[in-house]
């Protein structure tokens, strides 16, 4: 089985491939207008929230400051009902939302698997 540490390592890989591929566009606008990033932010979501999901229940019960359920339900939604995807809300949360659940994914590892964290 897969340890948390490299679950948690996937999380902040994805999130900072979403901060480098939102970075390349200058709004919400262009991010709409672009196939191809909403297609890879999507994916790196979906990539968190099954990393999440993969999660031990001891390591989510010790940390009840993220919002684990949300980020695993993102993913279902993303997976389950992409047709009926609202981007903005897609944009709202690579931009506002993945950099938070990043820096808390940081702490998690700082004090889970102290001389690992980036």
């Amino acid at each position: 089985m897969r340890r948390d540490q490299l679950y948690l390592t996937d999380m902040i890989e994805a999130a900072d491939a979403i901060a480098a591929f939102v970075s390349k566009c200058d709004d919400e606008e262009g991010f709409q207008d672009d196939e191809l990033l909403k297609s890879a932010v999507l994916q790196k979501l979906t990539v968190i929230g099954e990393a999440s999901a993969r999660l031990s229940g001891d390591l989510k019960a010790q940390h009840t400051e993220v919002p684990w359920a949300d980020v695993v339900g993102f993913r279902n939604k993303a997976v389950h009902a992409y047709f009926a995807m609202d981007w903005s809300i897609v944009w709202t949360t690579a931009t506002r939302d993945v950099p938070e659940l990043r820096r808390q994914m940081d702490a998690i590892l700082a004090v889970e698997f102290p001389g690992t964290h980036r």
